[in-house]
């Protein structure tokens, strides 16, 4: 979920506004992490390469998964070590099919840089209504992951990717009045994102189960010091919600 804050999450979860996330997370709760990267390509790179977010607490924490290098500290008995230069050929190389449903200019494939993380994917996927500025494109989105997957036989394995935009500025036209983004409308996308996210979820245990992990690459300043957007060292910007877990099939 591209540039959502740690506190807007956890507020809007203890409020009831994003009840779809509320029944899958782990003990119905996001967990605070800290983001590898201050905007999307950097925190994208450190993911593909197995830098999840890491726990905000002290620590050397283990990753679920890790690419093969020498002299890791963070490869624990329960990682999953791929030999490859990122996750996505890694687990191509495991069987897995790799889709990319783009959804921020990082992933809009309209220049050479555009290209860079969708070059990662077998399929990769993005148009204007997939975007920052449709106010529809979590929907849209969702509904590309559907047919997508529907194309897919349900023994091959998927790992598919969804770079959720409409939290990304500009997100005014989620809170109805509004004339800037603010912090209320970087909220009022996420009870949008999380309603459209609800098909998702239903789609995904039709063919599952599935190992989910849900989080942000980074979050975003609406004022805090001094300080606006991201691409910078603020706690709102590195501090990040995080989530992983298992989305259980039902029977066809």
């Amino acid at each position: 979920m591209d540039t959502l804050r740690y506190d807007v999450a956890r507020d809007a979860l203890a409020a009831g506004r994003t009840p779809n996330l509320a029944a899958v997370l782990p003990g119905g709760i996001w967990e605070e992490r800290h983001s590898p990267g201050s905007f999307t390509f950097s925190a994208h790179q450190a993911f593909f390469a197995g830098f999840l977010p890491t726990p905000a607490r002290p620590g050397k924490h283990a990753r679920p998964f890790a690419l093969a290098f020498p002299g890791s500290e963070t490869i624990g008995p329960g990682t999953c070590v791929l030999d490859a230069p990122d996750i996505v050929a890694g687990l191509a190389g495991l069987g897995y099919h790799t889709v990319c449903i783009g959804g921020v200019g990082f992933f809009n494939k309209q220049s050479p840089l555009g290209r860079v993380l969708p070059g990662l994917f077998a399929e990769s996927h993005w148009s204007p209504a997939l975007g920052v500025t449709d106010p529809r494109s979590t929907e849209n989105q969702v509904s590309l992951a559907i047919e997508v997957l529907s194309r897919r036989p349900r023994d091959r394995r998927v790992f598919l990717f969804l770079n959720v935009s409409a939290i990304h500025q500009p997100n005014r036209f989620y809170l109805p009045g509004a004339t800037a983004d603010t912090i209320e409308s970087h909220a009022a996308a996420l009870a949008y994102v999380d309603a459209a996210l609800g098909k998702l979820f239903e789609a995904l245990r039709r063919r599952g189960p599935w190992l989910v992990v849900a989080c942000s690459d980074h979050g975003t300043a609406y004022g805090e010091d001094g300080y606006e957007g991201h691409r910078l060292a603020h706690p709102v910007v590195w501090t990040v919600p995080y989530a992983e877990f298992l989305l259980e099939g039902t029977t066809p």
